[in-house]
């Protein structure tokens, strides 16, 4: 058998899933009118967004390229996002998937209407997907989306992909678009301050350039002699200008009249992302060409910030400058600090000087001016942020009250196993113990928790193993993380008996079948010793072939994992289509006939544990020489078929029931008990 695992480990370990975006016209079917899908952009499968006039009006990407984590299938979930130039969600759909919970368990219409939250969202809000917990309740800049009942952890391995998609393409596309908030001026900062004080203090940024100097930018290239002024009067000022970012109250108040203040308030209350920069110039360069129309970008300035160009617009508004200002051209340019502008950093602007040569058909040539500016950090604030908290420790907050639950209950029956398990064995009532233990398992661990393990997470890790993926996924389901955690210490301890005896949900519906038949006196099927170990490998070859599946065909993989029917029984409770839910009763009625068929059979997740079985490093069920010779009680009492002829127990097929425990330290029922007893006793009377 694990001659038989390796060769397929080493078949598929060159298979690896490649994540190319999906074709052009492919991608075009999801754009819903009026817009319409673009030019590529880059390789990645990213692509412009038109509006209706043929005009940009963002990008449209898909997230298996660009952010491929992988689902619980080891196959990554597949989105469309449509951003806006600002970073806004237009829309967002789901395109492919394997997630097993949607595909066969709650259908997809959950899934589909999930990303519907999305629109209107942007990339720079803090989102996360959950409830409010702790003091994130009372912070309003975290936007939560509602998960999925019972696929919370899909949801949350397919937000993150979103986000990573779109903040991938924000930073190549959008040329610094603000992915946190932006500082913005203090309005609670008040400092008495005159023009003076702004000159002194540096507030005010002058820049000077005679013509002489801008000659020389112009030296060697077609237009150097284009500019007689410039010959004629080299010392005069071509370029004189003042940079005053007027954002703060302080330094508005010191730079403008008292209309034009007042004037000001009110834009900002109206334009609250923009920040205003007054600029004056009283030189021969006038800010702006003739052909230049009010609130538009200006031709002859621009501005950048981190080597990332900065978006400057006319504010429109009429500038009456405070008394003993520099008499000149004065103008209000506004930039949007969600698009990256940060007014406590330096920046740039940038200023064209620009000249003709010819007269006919003249040809344009330019030079760029650069003025750095600043404004002192002391005026502004920026938003204390409330980070998210990693996706697994949100999925741990969410469950905190039945993770600590879930951890008594393993606590203490991993204790009682460990340190009293024969004398929990020994006790007149065992057998009610246990079934009320398998009751809470039923009931809190599946039913409720949605902790029953599957092999699709196995699959899922081999998968994720071989592509040299992220494992990520499998912390977005703490509860069923931490009963694998369990499950796999456990194997090293007792083998698969402690998972398949006490925490599988489907196991332990099977067992209490096993006991309605009983009560019914339903006449029981036992296949003979022989027929039992041919069919007990039926479960390695159920295993070997879902491996298979997985990696040839994982499109189907969702399907050929339905030979568990723990989804159908626990997940969903048995609501779904009627093949599913007759599959899984029909187990569970040949367990009332058939001492748990599917566990000792075909539960491929019972040969992955088996296998993992092989790491046990203790025999813990006790025996004695006269077990299997000439006593042969313990064997056939066992109903997993589990202890061979000669008294060996044979681990890869026990389930932990302890009854061969209980057995063996029955001086009523343990047959070299007996005798001893009996040897004892004649001893006695003949002495």
């Amino acid at each position: 058998m694990r001659v038989i695992v390796a060769l397929l480990l080493l078949i598929l370990s060159g298979l690896t899933a490649m994540a190319e975006p999906l074709p052009r016209e492919k991608l075009a079917l999801f754009i819903r009118a009026p817009f319409s899908l673009g030019e590529a952009l880059n390789d990645d499968g990213v692509y412009s967004l038109l509006n209706s006039g043929g005009i940009e009006a963002g990008y449209v990407f898909e997230t298996k390229p660009l952010a491929p984590l992988p689902g619980f299938s080891g196959a990554p979930i597949n989105m469309l996002v449509v951003l806006d130039l600002e970073g806004r969600f237009l829309d967002v759909q789901l395109i492919e998937h394997n997630e097993p919970i949607f595909v066969s368990g709650l259908g997809q219409a959950p899934f589909h209407k999930y990303f519907e939250q999305y629109g209107g969202l942007s990339i720079s809000d803090s989102i996360v997907v959950g409830t409010p917990y702790g003091d994130a309740a009372s912070g309003s800049q975290l936007v939560y989306l509602d998960g999925v009942t019972k696929a919370t952890a899909s949801v949350r391995i397919a937000h993150e992909s979103v986000m990573g998609a779109a903040l991938a393409v924000a930073r190549e596309k959008m040329q610094g678009l603000a992915t946190a908030p932006p500082a913005y001026p203090d309005p609670n900062y008040d400092e008495a301050l005159t023009w003076d004080d702004l000159v002194d203090q540096g507030i005010a940024t002058h820049k000077t350039l005679s013509n002489a100097e801008v000659d020389a930018l112009f030296a060697g290239t077609l237009w150097e002699d284009d500019d007689p002024e410039a010959q004629d009067y080299p010392d005069e000022p071509f370029l004189d200008l003042w940079i005053v970012d007027i954002g703060p109250k302080s330094i508005a108040r010191a730079a403008l009249s008292d209309d034009s203040f007042d004037e000001l308030q009110r834009f900002m209350e109206i334009s609250d992302n923009d920040e205003p920069i007054l600029l004056i110039e009283t030189a021969r360069h006038g800010l702006v060409s003739d052909e230049f129309v009010r609130n538009t970008a200006p031709d002859w300035i621009s501005a950048e910030q981190d080597g990332l160009p900065v978006a400057l617009r006319d504010a429109d508004l009429l500038v009456e400058l405070a008394d003993g200002m520099p008499d000149g051209t004065a103008m209000i340019l506004r930039t949007d600090r969600r698009l990256g502008f940060d007014p406590s950093r330096e920046w740039v602007l940038k200023v064209l000087a620009v000249r003709e040569h010819g007269m006919f058909q003249p040809e344009i040539g330019s030079v760029t001016m650069d003025v750095p500016h600043v404004t002192p950090a002391r005026f502004f604030q920026r938003p204390v942020q409330i980070k998210p908290a990693p996706p697994w420790l949100e999925a741990l907050r969410n469950r905190q009250n039945d993770m600590i639950v879930l951890g008594v209950l393993l606590t203490v029956l991993v204790g009682i196993l460990s340190l009293r398990m024969n004398a929990l064995a020994a006790q007149p009532m065992f057998t009610p113990l246990r079934l009320t233990i398998l009751a809470v398992v039923v009931g809190f661990v599946g039913w409720w928790g949605q902790g029953q393990l599957s092999i699709v997470t196995v699959l899922g890790t081999l998968r994720t193993a071989l592509d040299g993926g992220s494992y990520a996924f499998l912390l977005y389901d703490p509860f069923s993380l931490l009963i694998w955690a369990v499950s796999i210490a456990g194997l090293v301890a007792w083998g698969r008996g402690l998972f398949c005896g006490w925490l599988c949900p489907f196991g332990a519906l099977q067992e209490f079948a096993h006991h309605i038949g009983k009560a019914l006196r339903i006449p029981q099927i036992e296949p003979s010793r022989a027929w039992d170990q041919r069919l007990k490998w039926l479960k390695y070859i159920v295993l070997g072939g879902l491996i298979v599946t997985v990696f040839v065909a994982p499109d189907q993989v969702d399907k050929a994992a339905e030979v568990e029917p723990f989804k159908t029984a626990i997940t969903t409770f048995f609501i779904r289509e009627w093949y599913y839910v007759a599959y899984a009763v029909f187990w569970l009625l040949l367990g009332m006939v058939l001492f748990k068929g599917f566990c000792r059979y075909v539960c491929p997740l019972g040969a992955f544990l088996a296998i993992g079985g092989l790491l046990r490093g203790r025999d813990w069920i006790d025996r004695r020489a006269e077990c299997g010779s000439p006593c042969q009680l313990c064997r056939v009492k066992c109903k997993y078929g589990a202890i061979k002829k000669t008294g060996q127990i044979q681990y890869d097929e026990c389930f932990q029931c302890l009854d061969c425990v209980a057995i063996h330290d029955d001086k009523q029922r343990c047959v070299p008990l007996i005798v001893a007893a009996r040897r004892q006793a004649r001893k006695v009377a003949a002495e």
